[in-house]
């Protein structure tokens, strides 16, 4: 069995709890890999060196970070100088060989880059450009097979190679998507919530199980503002080839085996049907 664990850069998010529990799934013989955010950090760096972050919304609602070349190098420098290595000494002090990767390192990450971006702004649909993100079409599987069955639980992140041969930015929640897709496992989405909510203030309306494509359409519709990425990548996971996906609290107590043993809200693919 392979677990893609997704450890959310929300300010909220505490990883130790995840890393500590990572480090006892493995002990039971499974298989883990990490993929990673850090908007935080990145907004934390951006604002130290002076820079206003933006973000903008697309015109299916979607709200994600609008990443020109200035916003692109503090990116990097955060991702991969920064959460990553932190993640990866926190493993290392729980007895688990963590190796750190960028979506860059053996083109691991791997798709065409976005020459434009398609914004809602006060209300009318515009065209952006300069934006340094792009699309994750190849994952490098192989790569991640090898280190998994060396006994290595690799910890990668954004950014992506390009097909211009520039590092650029994509979701963090889709990179993990596309990871889980590939090894075929189970993506454990771990937030700062329980999971999906049918009324985003009422943690008492968590959506559990989503076995159907009635229950799917309630998801995509009970899913507002960052939840629905989450939802968008759980449904390119579970396309691609994913077990199943589980989005579910970092917070809790061991939320990972929490997570597998039926916390959190739990998509399967019958669900796309």
């Amino acid at each position: 069995m392979t677990v893609v664990v997704k450890i959310g850069g929300a300010r909220a998010v505490e990883p130790e709890g995840a890393l500590a529990d990572i480090a006892a799934v493995r002990e039971d013989g499974t298989d883990v890999a990490v993929v990673h955010g850090g908007s935080t950090a990145v907004d934390d760096a951006l604002e130290k060196m002076g820079i206003d972050p933006e973000y903008v919304e697309t015109p299916s609602g979607v709200v994600g970070r609008f990443t020109d070349e200035e916003t692109m190098d503090v990116f990097k420098m955060a991702m991969s100088g920064l959460v990553n290595t932190d993640l990866v000494t926190g493993l290392q002090n729980h007895g688990v060989d963590a190796v750190g990767l960028s979506g860059v390192d053996g083109k691991l990450l791997y798709g065409p880059r976005k020459s434009a971006v398609r914004v809602v702004e006060d209300g009318k649909k515009k065209i952006r450009r300069g934006d340094h993100s792009g699309k994750i079409e190849e994952v490098n599987g192989d790569l991640l097979e090898t280190l998994l069955s060396d006994g290595y639980t690799p910890v990668a992140s954004p950014p992506m190679l390009a097909d211009d041969g520039v590092a650029v930015n994509t979701d963090a929640d889709r990179a993990s998507a596309a990871v889980a897709a590939d090894l075929g496992g189970t993506l454990v989405s771990l937030t700062d919530v329980e999971g999906v909510y049918r009324d985003p203030e009422d943690a008492s309306t968590l959506i559990e199980s989503v076995e159907t494509p009635d229950e799917y359409e309630e998801l995509k519709a009970a899913a507002e503002g960052f939840m629905g990425r989450k939802v968008m990548a759980a449904t390119e996971a579970l396309e691609g080839g994913a077990s199943e996906v589980v989005v579910a609290s970092a917070n809790a107590d061991n939320p990972i085996q929490s997570a597998l043993s039926g916390g959190g809200t739990h998509v399967y693919p019958s669900a796309l049907e």
